[in-house]
């Protein structure tokens, strides 16, 4: 049970970072906020933590048919996630302060919106995004053994879509507001150099490591 614990933190060290830095799903959901209201922002929230895990299943089942047929492209697919990692926390490190694009937030007048395509508006941004299938097989292969039970890794996936949906909840409530908004703005910048040093650590540590 420790062994897992620590499995859990080692995720979700990595992810708090990276659902914390502005991106394409952050100005998503802060957009459906201000043109759709609060519930469609919140929904659409919901889909992104839900596409996650989508992401999580094949990334699971598709290490364990890996590592199951050939130990080599297993350690292939590790070396390429070490060097996404590393990558990830260099461009962390380089970014300057994040400025969020207010036109894409202009304020319109609202429109209805279903609550199923508030969903799915956020189900298939994310799940069609190709840059998650590279992050998730990385941070797995660094951090979780081959040998925890696919239920276990599940579990992790269930924790980090219950994050990243409350994250984005908190986004749809408070981070429309102007003054949080430029608040997010001046914490960016420690938000990118933290984020790069932890990046950059995991994918080290997936370098060195062997597979067995």
């Amino acid at each position: 049970m420790d062994t897992y614990l620590i499995e859990l933190a080692s995720l979700m060290a990595v992810f708090s970072f990276a659902i914390v830095v502005p991106g394409a799903d952050t100005a998503m959901v802060m957009r459906q906020a201000i043109v759709h209201g609060r519930k469609a922002a919140i929904l659409t929230s919901f889909g992104v933590g839900t596409s996650l895990m989508f992401h999580v299943t094949y990334t699971i089942l598709g290490l364990g048919l890996i590592i199951s047929q050939s130990i080599f492209l297993f350690n292939v697919i590790k070396w390429a996630g070490a060097a996404y990692l590393v990558y990830l926390g260099i461009q962390s490190l380089r970014a300057g302060p994040v400025r969020i694009d207010e036109e894409q937030l202009e304020t319109k007048p609202r429109k209805a919106q279903s609550g199923l395509r508030a969903f799915s508006l956020g189900f298939l941004a994310n799940a069609l995004n190709p840059k998650p299938v590279i992050f998730f097989l990385s941070i797995f292969s660094a951090v979780v053994s081959h040998e925890t039970p696919a239920l276990i890794k599940f579990g992790y996936g269930l924790v980090m879509a219950s994050c990243l949906i409350a994250w984005f909840t908190m986004v749809s409530v408070f981070l429309t507001a102007p003054r949080m908004r430029r608040a997010f703005e001046k914490a960016s910048t420690w938000i990118n150099g933290a984020s790069g040093v932890v990046f950059i650590g995991f994918g080290l540590k997936l370098a060195t490591e062997r597979a067995s």
